[in-house]
């Protein structure tokens, strides 16, 4: 397994444990961990038998954001500052394009760029203790790690506005009802459930898994009747599977499917 500066990564199977590796520093994103997350795609990218991903933050938070010093050393020229930017959108992208589904776990924080990195992933667990929230505002600052963009489409309009306007925290059961986190976990069982959660996945058809991704992110900005005719299509490749065949196989049988 690659070895990198500032994320560890653990193979079990076929899940890839991925997490931030700078808890002195809260697990704050600077350029390496950026180089690093496209590093680390590019070993999930190149490996079939990797069926899920996990992300969580060592240390006492998931992630408390942008680095302070990449901030200040880079924000008075633009052009540094973009190119920073982009770089940090080029990896969020590739995590959010990922084949496989990519579940956080959030324990601790999860702040401005630590939650526009949640938005990426497929699934969120959070620690009932976990706040998150998108501070920009309280400092005169713009998410801009993908946060205007993403927010509004996972959780509304009106809310999306609420929380960047107001720089407001949320609790991990306010998170939930938001729509920002999918399940809440008791205190200190972020890991248990998210390993839990990742062998169900792995259990299951990794080609199906797959493909309920791929339909899910592409169809999502598509007028209605394309995203029906792409279902068509991806699902047509799907059925010539050896998952599909075997799960059909499993349910004439009666029998629990064996997926490779």
């Amino acid at each position: 397994m690659a070895q990198l500066e500032t994320l560890r990564l653990e193979r079990e199977g076929p899940i890839l444990r991925l997490a931030l590796n700078r808890p002195a520093q809260l697990n704050a994103i600077n350029r390496q961990m950026l180089e690093d997350l496209s590093s680390a795609c590019e070993v999930i990218e190149g490996d079939r038998s990797i069926k899920i991903v996990t992300l969580t933050g060592e240390g006492r938070i998931f992630c408390a954001g942008a680095d302070l010093r990449t901030v200040q050393e880079l924000s008075p020229d633009p052009q540094k500052w973009g190119e920073f930017n982009r770089l940090w959108h080029r990896a969020f992208n590739r995590v959010e394009a990922l084949a496989v589904p990519v579940i956080a776990g959030v324990h601790g924080m999860a702040l401005a760029g630590g939650l526009e990195l949640t938005m990426v992933a497929d699934l969120v667990i959070a620690d009932e203790e976990a706040r998150l929230g998108d501070q920009h505002a309280n400092f005169g600052l713009v998410a801009g790690g993908g946060g205007s963009q993403r927010l509004p489409r996972l959780i509304g309009l009106r809310r999306a506005k609420e929380l960047m306007l107001l720089g407001h925290w949320l609790s991990a059961q306010e998170a939930l009802q938001w729509g920002l986190v999918n399940r809440v976990v008791p205190a200190g069982q972020v890991r248990e459930k998210l390993n839990e959660l990742a062998s169900q996945l792995a259990a299951l058809s990794g080609s199906a898994n797959r493909t309920v991704k791929l339909l899910a992110n592409r169809g999502l900005d598509l007028p209605l009747a394309d995203g029906l005719e792409l279902e068509i299509r991806v699902t047509a490749e799907h059925m010539k599977s050896a998952d599909a065949r075997e799960g059909l196989a499993a349910f004439v049988e009666k029998r629990k499917p064996r997926f490779p």
